[in-house]
């Protein structure tokens, strides 16, 4: 091959694609309209000299060798990046975008001032929130493909620097004129409801079982569903759902909905910022890391 002749923007396009595995998502990602970058896309083929990617009703499919390029060319082009960045880190001029993993925890409580922070302190900056429940996020770390992650970890290695941003119990969320809102809620009380179980929260909440367990009572789990449907169900029935304080509030917050406390010691969840240590120098990814906290710090 001839590297003198290679066109590096090349190695974008392919990126685009691997991330989208669509011409048309990678083109909008790219500011490309599709014939450009299936033109591009020809181009390639011609010089690797294989087909990379298969269009399929499911997709654009990489090729095995696609597959063996894609994480030592987005670690090429992430190192690229970082070594063309401005020694300092100018939010107000800056035109980039940072990816960032988040739960479901992080979605409801933060996602919206730190959207809200990023877009006045640096407009021309592209966030791209994705939900961690569906990546290996410790993997897209390691690879460039995430800036930082956002949620609740185990166990992380010590490739990863992390800051501690937020720390929640849980309550009882019920309908505003529930008949078990009113006194106080006792053990058997809170079992003997009809309890709601967040399919989509992540949270832990065994210690409920093993709480009730010890006061000779248990729970009954009527009905799973997802965040977005807890609301309008919770407000229109006599069940109880128990959320982190946090998502609770958020729930209740212009809905016919109450909070009670739990009639036992709840455990506390930890939401972490995590990143990888070679990023611990670099001013933009110093720079979002710092207002993540920041943020945090007025939740």
């Amino acid at each position: 091959m001839n590297w003198r002749a290679f066109d590096l923007n090349l190695l974008v396009v392919f990126d685009g694609l691997m991330h989208e595995r669509s011409v048309t998502r990678a083109g909008k990602r790219l500011g490309m309209s599709q014939p450009a970058l299936s033109h591009a896309l020809n181009r390639l083929r011609s010089l690797m000299e294989d087909q990379l990617f298969i269009r399929t009703p499911k997709g654009m499919v990489p090729t095995p060798r696609a597959e063996q390029l894609a994480l030592p060319l987005r670690q090429a082009l992430a190192d690229m990046q970082r070594a063309l960045e401005p020694e300092a880190f100018v939010p107000a001029q800056a035109n980039r975008r940072f990816s960032i993993a988040i739960n479901n925890y992080a979605a409801i409580v933060l996602a919206a001032p730190l959207v809200a922070a990023v877009s006045a302190a640096a407009p021309l900056v592209q966030l791209d929130l994705r939900p961690s429940g569906t990546l290996d996020v410790f993997d897209l770390l390691d690879n460039g493909e995430l800036d930082i992650a956002i949620g609740t970890f185990d166990n992380v290695g010590e490739r990863f620097g992390r800051a501690a941003l937020l720390e929640d119990q849980f309550v009882a969320v019920m309908r505003r004129d529930h008949p078990a809102g009113r006194g106080t809620l006792s053990a058997a009380a809170f079992g003997a409801l009809r309890h709601v179980a967040i399919s989509s929260s992540g949270d832990d909440t065994g210690f409920i079982d093993r709480s009730l367990a010890t006061r000779g009572t248990k729970r009954r789990i009527a009905l799973r569903l997802p965040y977005l449907s807890a609301g309008p169900v919770l407000a229109k029935s006599d069940m109880v759902a128990t959320l982190s304080r946090r998502v609770a509030e958020a729930l209740v917050r212009g809905a016919a909905l109450q909070l009670r406390e739990l009639p036992f010691t709840s455990p506390s969840v930890r939401t972490l910022l995590l990143w990888h240590r070679r990023l611990d120098a670099y001013p933009a990814h110093r720079w979002l890391r710092d207002l993540v906290v920041s943020v945090s710090r007025g939740l």
